[in-house]
């Protein structure tokens, strides 16, 4: 599982370099490779980061 969530942002953040190069093609590329599950990983990552910081920070 954590090696499959690693292809997945590494292939994402790939994605998202093309889109500066190539605009057009990029978003293509990125709404196709954005889905549900995605977002929610993002999100559930973004929140245990959020808290990890915040707990470092109070300690």
């Amino acid at each position: 599982m954590k090696g499959r969530l690693g292809d997945l942002a590494v292939g994402t953040a790939g994605d998202i370099a093309g889109t500066v190069v190539d605009p057009r093609q990029g978003l293509g590329k990125l709404r196709s490779v954005v889905t549900v599950r995605a977002l929610v990983a993002g999100a559930a990552g973004l929140a245990v980061g959020f808290l990890l910081a915040r707990s470092v920070r109070r300690g």
